[in-house]
């Protein structure tokens, strides 16, 4: 396919580039930094710190749940959605997620990625995919040790909206993984997201991603490649979202099942973000598949 190749290394905008599914998975991650800044709170069951690390030479943050005790601790890195990258803070809206896991004795990371305070760089605009990168370079100094009470080998993801869309990426290019949770995902379909950010810029972003052929924008998608994928699903879409489609989660689900790969497929009465007792279902039943899926 080196026609395919010279789409890739040429067709692409600088903001793009080394962003599709092929090219991610040639990189090496890890590129070092790694610090605990500070410690931000003790509660009875886990520390919270804040970390930072290096990724494509940009000092990018966040936050981790480390439970008391020496471990070694499962880990679940929890991918925020999409917060105005201007008005965003260290412990975001998916924090209470992150407590109630380190509650129950995960290890949980939190980054902040790329261009979201106090990270260096900007922001992605259109594909989110360096995002993906961030949470590489992350999982990549957590294999090297930099949690010592981390147990490197069980290591799984639970991504929301955005970040739903991050852990598919994430997910097809780390083989490591051991499961992942998607709360109401965007699609692993670049040209369905990018339509969908657009729309809600009003046409101030994504649109620079349609000039692309449509090889390239295929080569970027995680749907294109679910007949590689060896991480399970577990996907939980609420059927009152009115932010992204359910049915994009309900056509993964679909697809994955009629590739006899593992997933689990649940729909809520709910919206974008759980309230009330389909919040509580939820988290009960993401547990019990991280539990499973990192025994």
């Amino acid at each position: 396919m080196l026609w395919l190749g010279v789409l890739l290394g040429l067709a692409l905008p600088t903001q793009a580039q080394g962003l599709t599914i092929p090219e991610l998975r040639k990189r090496v991650y890890g590129e070092g930094g790694f610090r605990v800044e500070r410690v931000l709170e003790e509660r009875p069951g886990f520390t919270r710190v804040q970390f930072s690390h290096l990724s494509d030479g940009l000092r990018v943050h966040g936050f981790a749940n480390l439970p008391k005790g020496r471990g070694s601790f499962p880990v679940v890195a929890v991918l925020h959605g999409y917060v105005e990258p201007s008005r965003y803070r260290l412990l975001a809206y998916t924090t209470p997620y992150a407590d109630f896991l380190a509650e129950r004795g995960f290890l949980v990371l939190h980054p902040n990625y790329r261009g979201h305070p106090p990270s260096e760089g900007s922001p992605a605009r259109g594909l989110r995919h360096p995002y993906a990168v961030d949470v590489l370079n992350l999982l990549a100094e957590v294999r090297k040790g930099a949690f010592p009470q981390a147990d490197p080998a069980r290591i799984a993801l639970f991504g929301h909206s955005m970040g739903g869309g991050v852990a598919q990426v994430v997910s097809l290019v780390d083989p490591g993984l051991k499961g992942v949770v998607l709360y109401a995902s965007m699609s692993g379909d670049e040209r369905l997201n990018l339509e969908r950010i657009r729309s809600w810029s009003q046409g101030r972003r994504g649109g620079e991603f349609f000039t692309l052929p449509e090889e390239v924008l295929k080569a970027a998608s995680p749907w294109t490649y679910l007949e590689e994928l060896s991480v399970p699903y577990s996907v939980h879409h609420g059927t009152k979202d009115a932010q992204v489609p359910p049915e994009w989660s309900f056509a993964l689900c679909r697809r994955l099942k009629d590739l006899g790969k593992p997933v689990a497929c649940l729909a809520y009465p709910a919206g974008h973000l759980f309230r009330g007792e389909a919040d509580r279902v939820f988290r009960e039943r993401a547990l019990a598949f991280l539990r499973q899926a990192l025994r």
